[in-house]
């Protein structure tokens, strides 16, 4: 009998893993520029096609989504360049206990 509920373990695991969202696994890898972004939100119109993804989750990724590009113009548009790479912008969100300017 415990090898009927091994396999049976190991079917549920195949499957999940056959069903687990493409989105989820490039977004684990990190979103650091515009192609990461444009592929996680590619593959996420695919889960969500595919059922692979709850609209829930497909409609919270694409706000946060919305949020992180809106972190990325509001740098470009009103961040200060970093003293170490002065072609790079930093936009300082809050500061520090201690700091009195930022940095």
């Amino acid at each position: 009998m415990a090898k009927k509920g091994t396999a049976a373990a190991r079917r549920s695991a195949e499957m999940d893993t056959a069903n687990a969202p493409r989105s989820l696994a490039i977004a684990e890898g990190g979103i650091r520029t515009g192609k990461d972004f444009a592929n996680v939100m590619s593959a996420l119109m695919s889960d969500l096609l595919s059922g692979r993804v709850t609209p829930n989750i497909g409609n919270a990724t694409c706000n946060a989504g919305g949020k992180l590009l809106k972190v990325v113009e509001l740098e470009y548009k009103y961040g200060t360049k970093d003293a170490k790479d002065g072609s790079r912008k930093e936009l300082v969100l809050a500061i520090g206990v201690g700091d009195s300017s930022p940095a």
